[in-house]
């Protein structure tokens, strides 16, 4: 299928590599041109502004996949509405807050379009592993792009539409939550194997046989074990953690609900903690994880 992605960052670039070599017809664009360059370079067809992606696609409805921080999908979105024609089809594929999907979509609808959030995971190894992706939106439309997400998914990754708009980022929200309580508690066990009774115990060989069919078994862990086997004291790693807004978000929704998430506004108080100067080890394992499985910064940005 003809497909455009637009945001060739980290993930997205990886999204428009693996749709180009599954076979499909990839636009590619981007603020900037080197990603552009380098997407032409694996098969993609380079499109240097908007109006260029639109004119790829002739008379065909362009399908158009967006990559993008949260913080400018609204004036990113009414760029493209000025001039797709009736009938596109938009995907937010960033972590756009689920809170403002419907007005959103509400927009594109009546520009006579349909937009559908797509939550996305999978991180710097989406393109090797397959992405895990969580829709929100129409059903009609959802099966127009499964194509595109059946080829993303290889070889163990998946797609589910789940409900209207706002679905989808809303279970990718809660999903980015759970992940901060997970990165917590392994980064706090590590910690206490490091500063506890026994001070030769090797962490990463511990980690090694939790990762032998533990309960505790997980990519998690094996990406904190890789860490460790290849920085086993953490040097260099300042131990600020970044949050990107999913947890608060999620803990915000939770309070309007009256449901308490005591490990997840745990391990999102540590993050907050470590900006203000709170660091210990395990916040640095914590950083090293982020970097690990989305390629983030090491200092916390």
């Amino acid at each position: 299928m003809k497909i455009a992605v637009s945001g060739l960052g980290r993930m997205g670039g990886q999204i428009a590599r693996k749709l180009a070599e599954g076979g499909h017809e990839v636009i590619a664009h981007n603020r900037s041109h080197g990603p552009i360059d380098e997407a032409v370079s694996y098969g993609a067809i380079g499109a240097y502004d908007k109006a260029d992606v639109v004119s790829q696609f002739g008379a065909t409805p362009p399908i158009v996949w967006i990559m993008i921080p949260a913080e400018i999908i609204d004036s990113e979105l009414d760029d493209w509405l000025s001039i797709l024609p009736p009938g596109s089809i938009i995907i937010d594929g960033g972590n756009s807050d689920y809170r403002g999907d419907q007005a959103r979509a509400d927009r594109v609808t009546a520009k006579g379009s349909t937009l559908l959030d797509i939550g996305t995971s999978g991180g710097v190894w989406g393109y090797e592993n397959g992405f895990s992706m969580m829709t929100g939106g129409n059903q009609a439309a959802y099966q127009t792009v499964s194509p595109a997400l059946e080829t993303l998914s290889l070889p163990r990754g998946g797609h589910q539409r789940f409900s209207t708009n706002g679905s989808g980022h809303y279970v990718k929200m809660v999903h980015n939550a759970i992940e901060y309580g997970m990165m917590e508690s392994l980064a706090e066990g590590y910690r206490m194997l490091k500063e506890g009774p026994y001070t030769d115990i090797d962490l990463a060989k511990a980690g090694d046989i939790w990762q032998q069919s533990s309960v505790v078994t997980s990519w998690l862990n094996d990406l904190t074990r890789q860490a460790l086997h290849e920085n086993p004291t953490l040097e260099g790693i300042q131990g600020i953690v970044a949050e990107s807004g999913e947890a608060r978000w999620t803990l915000e929704t939770a309070r309007e609900l009256g449901i308490t998430l005591p490990a997840i506004q745990a391990s999102f108080d540590v993050r907050l903690a470590s900006q203000a100067g709170t660091i210990s080890f395990t916040t640095k394992l914590l950083a090293a994880m982020r970097n690990k499985f989305g390629g983030h910064n090491i200092d916390g940005k």
